[in-house]
């Protein structure tokens, strides 16, 4: 592996702020919360020291799961301080409350911290508890290994009479058996001998503090059910969330491998605390191992008669340490194998994205296990934006459907779930189809608040995120891209085309014809860049001819158009009657699909109408004010501003539709809908919104990074650095203990695949147009592709494509435009482009996409 300068290095586009910066001036803290150097193969995250103020940085990072639950690292033993926080959420349990805000009354619904299983403390006689930080410890060593999800901590500790004392212990969440987690400790007495108590509990006195700009919200989510002994090594504790009135129950067994040296053992039952302090007679040198294994249950869950007995009969039958350990390590291997990708760069960006791969898979693992969850924003690695499901899954889907496609065919059924909810949406609005929420949570309905809280200066404002209509085409793009992907026409039968034609129901009656030039309008929406919502003089008020809404809409109209086509003569009679589609509908989508606007000013496709009239933004002063200027929104509001009245996003808007098509797929749309994309108007689009984005999301680097792959590949690189460096640099000032961003991890990993590996689906074949990176010299992945596996090899001048032998189908591949049709074992290697050619720039005012044309 080639080892080299790991930092991203920013290039500057004339007119646009500085980049060179960024890491600097948005970071919150130090790379990966202090992580140390690893050995080659970036598989674990280390920390030699204890750093208060990195903890709360590492607790998120460190987090395990598998995607049935996930537990933040917060240190065994620790509660909620300023200095930790224990964090353990289950995949779709939510809960909803109300708050006395400022005279009005708020209803909130978050994603519920559950009992937290892992309190675990221990003590020499009536001495201290050991814990890190303490004046009693010696050294510190912390790591994660990514390839099998065990978390690993090591402490010496020396107390007031010099005793030096090692505690070791290892976590996991357990793969196999998703309804588990393991905790081990090792406690070794050095140079001493006598007593030492443990404390194993569960410990139900939690709440919802994560989120510094939620804390004045109501956030006593639980109420205290029983707190039972189920025998002398295990007990239950089981909760009831206040609203929603779903049962956790937890249940704790804690077993210490030499019974001989249990000198006591009594019960803890306490209103909001279950579990045992243990007594042991430790002897010098001699290690004694303590294991605890967990089962948590809700009523939530399938084939179960209460969340009790399950968690009861679960921790009756669970394995000892370790059996479930050899069995995860295995579990980790085969998910390795099939979502891995090598990459000959550096170390960090290696360990980055494999860090990125491992919590995106935390959050899914579990997902084919028939849950009824979404895809949270931020994981279930704690509290940011409430748990609720964005648009995000967008970015998450690639990654999934070309390896696991049953992942994404869960979670697209958890929108299909709630697709009654985005119908009765769209009725109280007037209009027809389906309009999904721009935050979602259990039931599907608009979970986005009125008010944000501004954290610069402690007021509440106006949120109307909710005009962000495009969410809709989102869920409708990626019930398409499942379909090219796996053919899976059960699915569109069933569930997907249901979900395209109400989504086109819904544009269609958004779309008001002007009779004065037969184009169709749509008004009132917001567009991905979120900065937005208004007009300077119509603020919250949303806008007209949104580029990339319309763009979108017109595509999904097209597709719903082909879903109804392709099923026309199957046997759909429920679909059918579900739909009771007209007629003449297919026809109305066909000519709003042609006839849609698309503003365009100077040269450039137009983020929406009148965009033009904006006013331009002074980049250089805010960023020497204030140096993160990611959040213009809060910070112009401080001042009495507006980001409506300025030239300037958030995040990709326009670019976005560079991200979603190849050049030649755009190009269709765009032909269809009655326009034409030179090829100077590209460039000069992608330049004009970079010059002009505050990159305050972190999609926003990725989607950047993307588009210029094939004219600027050193500042795409530089992007995807940025990409990679988000959470674990917390660029965005202190947000990643929140929970990390799981749209912009899945989408690192998915830009290697399809974008520098140049993977597409489409037209009933695999594409490959790779487009390597100067600094990334080889890359290695596996993907699925109509149930076919197939290994990729890129270079610089060579590909080498795989097909594992199956039982699956021949498949038709197109590399550099050459066709061919391949079968289960074959092999077939193909010749790029010099790196040479491949690496030299377009001459100015040439079409950055075009090597991506397809002939």
């Amino acid at each position: 592996m080639r080892t080299g300068d790991n930092d991203a290095t920013a290039r500057r586009i004339p007119g646009q702020p500085a980049e060179a910066a960024i890491d600097q001036a948005q970071s919150g803290g130090s790379w990966c919360g202090g992580a140390q150097p690893t050995p080659p193969g970036g598989w674990n995250l280390v920390y030699d020291r204890f750093d208060l103020a990195q903890e709360a940085t590492r607790e998120a990072l460190c987090t395990l799961g598998n995607g049935y639950w996930a537990t933040r690292g917060a240190v065994p033993g620790s509660t909620a301080d300023a200095v930790h926080y224990p964090g353990t959420y289950l995949a779709g349990i939510y809960n909803r409350l109300t708050t006395a805000l400022d005279g009005h009354t708020v209803e909130t619904e978050h994603l519920v911290n559950a009992p937290d299983w892992t309190f675990l403390t221990a003590r020499v006689g009536d001495g201290p508890v050991l814990c890190p930080g303490s004046p009693e410890m010696l050294s510190y060593r912390q790591d994660l290994d990514l390839r099998t999800g065990v978390l690993t901590r090591t402490h010496r500790y020396r107390d007031a009479a010099g005793r030096t004392t090692r505690v070791t212990s290892r976590q996991f969440q357990s793969l196999t058996e998703t309804h588990l987690a393991a905790l081990e400790l090792i406690l070794e007495a050095e140079d001493w001998f006598g007593e030492m108590t443990v404390e194993s509990a569960v410990n139900g006195a939690v709440a919802n503090r994560n989120v510094a700009a939620d804390r004045a919200l109501a956030h006593e989510h639980l109420v205290p059910v029983r707190s039972v002994e189920l025998d002398g090594e295990a007990v239950l504790y089981e909760a009831v969330t206040n609203q929603s009135r779903i049962s956790i129950a937890t249940a704790a067994r804690t077993r210490v491998g030499a019974a001989d040296t249990v000198v006591d053992r009594r019960l803890i039952a306490e209103q909001a605390r279950a579990g045992h302090t243990i007594t042991l007679s430790l002897g010098r040198g001699i290690p004694v191992t303590l294991e605890k294994i967990v089962a948590v249950a809700t009523s939530r869950d399938r084939a179960a008669s209460t969340a009790a007995l399950d968690a009861g009969n679960r921790i009756g039958r669970a394995p000892g340490f370790g059996e479930l350990l050899g069995a995860q390590e295995n579990a980790w291997a085969a998910l390795w194998e099939r979502f891995g990708i090598d990459l000959e760069t550096g170390v960090r960006q290696s360990l980055a994205l494999n860090l990125h791969i491992f919590h995106v898979l935390q959050t899914v693992a579990a997902a084919d296990t028939d849950l009824d969850a979404g895809l949270p924003a931020r994981g279930l690695h704690g509290e940011g934006y409430r748990g609720h499901i964005f648009w995000d899954e967008l970015f998450v889907y690639p990654m999934l459907t070309l390896r696991r496609p049953e992942l994404t065919r869960s979670f697209l059924l958890y929108r299909y779930r709630r697709l009654d909810a985005a119908r009765a949406a769209a009725r109280d609005d007037g209009l027809n189809g389906a309009m999904f929420p721009w935050q979602s949570g259990s039931d599907g309905r608009e979970e986005t608040p009125a008010e944000l809280f501004n954290v610069r200066n402690g007021v509440w404002m106006a949120d109307n995120s909710r005009r962000q209509r495009h969410v809709g085409l989102a869920v409708a793009y990626s019930v398409w891209q499942y379909y090219q992907a796996t053919a899976d026409t059960g699915f569109l039968t069933e569930y997907g085309a249901e979900i395209l034609v109400e989504v086109a129901r819904l544009f269609t009656s958004l779309a008001v014809r002007n009779p004065a030039d037969d184009h169709f309008d749509i008004s009132g929406v917001m567009g991905p860049d979120e900065y937005h919502d208004g007009y300077p003089d119509a603020p919250g008020q949303g806008l007209r001819n949104n580029a990339y809404t319309n763009v979108l809409a017109a595509w999904v109209l097209a597709r719903a158009e082909d879903a109804v086509d392709l099923l026309a003569c199957r046997d759909c009679d429920p679909l059918w009657r579900r739909l009771h589609l007209k007629p003449e509908e297919p026809a109305h989508w066909d000519r709003i699909s042609r006839r849609l606007r698309v503003p365009f000013h100077d040269g450039v496709i137009s983020q929406f109408e009148g965009y033009e009239a904006l006013e331009e933004f002074d980049w250089d002063a805010y960023r020497a004010r204030y140096g993160n200027i990611g959040r213009l929104d809060l910070i112009l509001q401080a001042e009495g501003d507006t980001t409506n009245r300025y030239r300037l996003s958030k995040q990709a808007d326009v670019l976005m539709l560079f991200y979603l098509f190849s050049a030649d797929e755009l190009r269709t749309v765009f032909e269809r809908l009655g326009y034409t994309l030179p090829p100077e108007l590209i460039p000069r689009t992608v330049q004009y919104y970079l010059a002009r984005t505050s990159h305050g999301s972190t999609l926003s680097r990725l989607t950047h990074g993307w588009v210029l792959a094939r004219t600027d590949r050193p500042r795409s690189w530089s992007l995807f650095e940025q990409a990679l460096e988000a959470d674990l640099a917390d660029t965005q000032g202190g947000t990643t203990h929140e929970g990390v961003h799981l749209g912009a991890m899945a989408g690192t990993a998915d830009m290697v695949i399809r974008c520098y590996g140049g993977v597409e689906t489409r037209q009933d074949a695999l594409w490959l147009h790779p487009v390597l990176p100067a600094e990334l010299t080889e890359a290695t992945f596996r993907f699925s592709y109509r149930g076919q596996p197939i290994s990729i090899g890129l270079t610089q001048d060579r590909a080498r494509l795989r097909l594992y032998p199956c039982s699956a189908g021949p498949v038709r591949l197109c590399v550099e435009g050459i066709e061919k049709t391949l079968t289960p074992g074959e092999v077939w290697e193909v010749d790029l482009p010099s790196a040479a050619a491949a690496h030299a720039l377009p001459e100015p005012g040439a079409d950055p996409t075009a090597p991506m044309l397809r002939d």
